[in-house]
């Protein structure tokens, strides 16, 4: 008798559709490389009252029906559940239509429909999620790992056979989660639940929201499947990882590991759909710090569209659900509570943490809302935010109780043992350099949204506020600021009594300064950055402790002692985009040096730890946090400068001579560009057009119009419309005269912008003289031109 099977193929992927003794498919080929080959390969089934009943053991025979490009596998019986499967193949899916009938309704206790039993726990390196998350298979150290997460779509990819596949599941009406297991056998089984209502994670308790668990593969609880039809189809396509992933053409710099620690590293903090931060997953508690002003950052350098929806949808939930009536926003979320003070939690999980009233959750959520919107451009979304973010800064704003534009803290002095901040067990307390640093970033970055808003009341209130603060902030010690010229750097707190505290140098409170622009003297930008370098090669340390000598005693907790040990001077690479910030501007290649430290990092061990110690500089703690790519997202954003905001695509790079040449592709809102980073000469294009410049300046390309940015304008100073390719290189750009080279024929409209209100322009192609125009009285002028040639030299000139 002949095997009852059938191949189901559009080349790109490859199945057997076996059912001779039940329905499941066999073997699955992924752009010629076999993932699956077993006879309960991929199947459905469901576990009902401790009995399992599943797709590979009928009730019945199934009917098998072909017709063109459409298989089906009708009658497919087994318990309560009775389905129909259809494939229909295409060039570039196979979908999986699935019709399940349930006579009665049943209690499911587990349900996997279908389950993907890949053949080694190896077989891919990970699983983005559709939401931007990542099932990271390295992470899976034990069997019976399980990690189930609340998304529709999962991209597996093997970055070293270039292969991936998603799998994207539909179920109209229903709710769809997915789970990665690792086996007793060692293989990766993927399951796909569906179900009427959310799936909720299978807890002893209410305070458990546990999304890992260890020892075992039961992540969801029971839920209650009522009598009927239900659809769902499951689109299957294969992929090149390196055309859907690929990050470009590195020079000076190993591109492989820039895109491996942006590619798995920065991810493990998204935690589910609802829930990002900088904690990974696979940690016991799974927190989530809302006091983290980089989460939106890192979106930045992971550079996946489905992150900044996700992350999108996430600050929703967070407005919703983490303020307080009052406008406290809550610092945490964790699988449960034991972080918490006792009574200081919500149902949904958010709580104040035990260590103190952590006072920078405030500005840092306004912040992450700010720069997500610099991302996606989404003006109507960040309106939603409106008021929450106000409500946010104003809470903490009502904290400066002596009006000299610093906000205190909860707590007085140091005596009181309480944290106020990220650094939570050193206790900072009154006026705290830390807190303060980050809401003058919060509060300039919300001003210029409030502005766009049309809320000019607002805008002034918090720029006014930001001012002040920063003339506070920059005073000397003693005139209550935080300037401390004996140490050469910007101290950590100052109590009620005027006494001064965490004099030794607090990397993170030094870095803000410099990185936000409340520093913008520059023999104290210099003095901070030179003597941090001098103290980092004395120690021959990788990366930059959190403090480069000890607290004083007292303030910190006890266990910090002696020095170092964990907060009190250990390595936590979270503060890295603003490290490399502060030195891009002033030192680019000591910048390059600590990105290269960190990726050298990445090959000795993954970076999949929480910190490492001062002594052995060697991976510590029982978390591993995203944070640890954030030099990288540094090298992005503040080397090769690149930096997506709400109008424009602004390239600001302080590359060193070594990273000549690097070629970075790179998604804008919605649209693929190229970066091309050369000495002197910078360039970005779309697929029709491109503008090359000397020196820093902002793109946009929407339809017909480039859009050309001089410097860090937000007005655009040169607009083309153009029906074919357009390429421009600026050599000139000011009120009087604009020039440029453009490469493209055909008809051209210019619209300037920024130009002598009034007065007589001539427009002079090759050197000759086209026409004059006289720009209108708010500095604009129109040009129309049909150009014949394929290169010419452009100028427009005030008389």
């Amino acid at each position: 008798m002949a095997k009852q099977e059938v191949t189901i193929s559009n080349g790109g992927i490859s199945l057997v559709l076996n059912y001779e003794h039940g329905a499941s498919i066999s073997s699955m080929v992924i752009n010629g490389r076999k993932v699956i080959n077993s006879a309960d390969g991929i199947y459905t089934s469901v576990n009902v009252g401790g009995t399992v009943y599943s797709s590979l053991n009928l009730t019945g025979t199934p009917e098998l029906v072909k017709k063109g490009n459409v298989i089906s596998l009708n009658n497919i019986r087994y318990g309560a559940i009775r389905e129909n499967w259809v494939f229909t193949i295409s060039k570039k899916t196979i979908k999986w239509d699935i019709a399940r009938s349930i006579s009665n309704g049943i209690i499911i206790n587990d349900a996997a429909l279908p389950t993907f039993n890949f053949d080694s726990i190896n077989t891919w390196e990970g699983a983005y999620q559709g939401y931007g998350g990542l099932a990271w298979f390295y992470l899976f150290n034990e069997k019976l790992n399980t990690y189930g997460v609340h998304t529709r779509s999962s991209n597996f990819w093997n970055s070293k056979t270039n292969d991936g596949l998603n799998i994207t599941v539909d179920a109209p009406g229903n709710n769809v989660a997915m789970t990665y297991t690792r086996t007793n056998e060692d293989k990766l089984a993927y399951t796909i639940g569906v179900s009427q209502g959310e799936m909720r994670f299978k807890t002893d308790s209410d305070t458990h929201r546990r999304r890992f668990v260890t020892g075992r593969t039961d992540v969801w609880a029971p839920f209650t499947a009522k009598p009927g039809t239900s659809h769902e189809t499951i689109t299957l396509s294969a992929f090149n990882f390196n055309d859907k992933y690929g990050r470009g053409i590195f020079k000076g710099i190993d591109g492989d590991k820039v895109g491996a620690v942006l590619n798995t590293i920065a991810r493990i903090g998204v935690i589910d759909s609802l829930h990002f931060g900088g904690n990974s997953w696979h940690t016991p508690y799974g927190p989530i710090c809302l006091h983290e002003q980089y989460i939106a950052q890192m979106g930045l350098g992971i550079n996946d569209p489905a992150y900044l929806r996700g992350y999108q949808t996430t600050l929703d939930f967070y407005r919703d659900h983490a303020i307080k009536p009052d406008g406290r926003v809550y610092p945490r979320w964790a699988y449960n509570n034991e972080d918490a003070m006792p009574g200081k939690f919500n149902d949904d999980g958010f709580y104040e943490a035990q260590w103190g009233i952590l006072m920078d959750s405030n500005p840092d959520l306004v912040t992450n809302v700010a720069e997500l919107y610099d991302m996606n451009g989404n003006l109507a979304w960040v309106k939603t935010h409106q008021l929450s973010c106000e409500k946010a800064l104003d809470w903490i704003l009502a904290r400066d109780s002596n009006h000299n534009g610093l906000v205190e803290v909860m707590t007085d002095n140091e005596s009181e043992k309480r944290g106020s901040d990220w650094i939570d067990i050193v206790w900072a307390s009154y006026e705290n350099a830390f807190v303060n640093a980050k809401l003058y970033h919060a509060l300039i970055k919300w001003a210029a949204i409030e502005q766009q808003l049309d809320n000019k009341v607002k805008a002034g209130y918090y720029t006014q506020f930001a001012a002040r603060l920063k003339a506070s902030f920059n005073k000397p010690i003693a005139d209550g600021g935080f300037w401390d010229a004996q140490n050469g750097c910007y101290d950590y707190w100052i109590d009620k009594d005027k006494t001064v505290h965490g004099r030794n140098m607090v990397t993170p409170v030094n870095f803000m300064a410099i990185a936000y622009g409340m520093c913008d003297d520059t023999q104290r930008r210099k003095t901070i950055l030179d003597n941090l370098e001098t103290l980092m090669v004395k120690e021959n340390l990788f990366f930059w402790p959190l403090a480069m000598t000890s607290y004083a005693p007292g303030e910190a907790k006890r266990s910090q002692y002696p020095f170092p040990s964990y907060e009190n001077g250990d390595l936590f690479l979270s503060w890295g985009a603003v490290a490399i910030k502060a030195y891009a501007e002033y030192n680019p290649a000591l910048a390059v040096k600590y990105v290269k430290n960190v990726l050298g990092q990445y090959s000795k061990d993954g970076l999949a730890f929480q910190r490492y110690g001062r002594v052995k500089q060697d991976g510590l703690g029982d978390d591993i946090l995203s944070g640890n790519s954030l030099a990288i997202v540094g090298l992005y954003q503040a080397i090769y400068g690149i930096n997506p905001l709400y109008n424009r695509f602004f390239l600001d790079p302080h590359i060193t001579p070594e990273l000549a040449g690097t070629e970075l592709n790179y998604n804008f809102h919605n649209k693929k560009l190229s970066v091309l980073l050369n000495d002197h000469s910078y360039s970005v294009s779309d697929k029709k057009f491109k503008v090359t410049d000397s020196k820093r300046f902002g793109f946009n390309a929407t339809g017909d119009q480039l859009s050309y940015f001089n410097d860090n304008s937000e007005q655009a100073s040169l607009q083309v419309k153009s029906a074919k390719s357009l390429s421009i290189t600026i050599k000139n750009c000011g009120k009087q005269e604009v020039a440029w080279q453009q490469n493209g024929s055909g008809s051209l409209v210019y619209n300037l912008h920024q130009l002598k209100p009034n007065t007589v322009y001539q427009f002079l192609v090759n050197g000759k003289l086209v026409q004059s125009i006289t720009s209108n009285a708010s500095g604009n002028l129109v040009v129309n031109y049909t150009s014949k040639s394929a290169s010419e030299d452009i100028k427009l000139t005030g008389k």
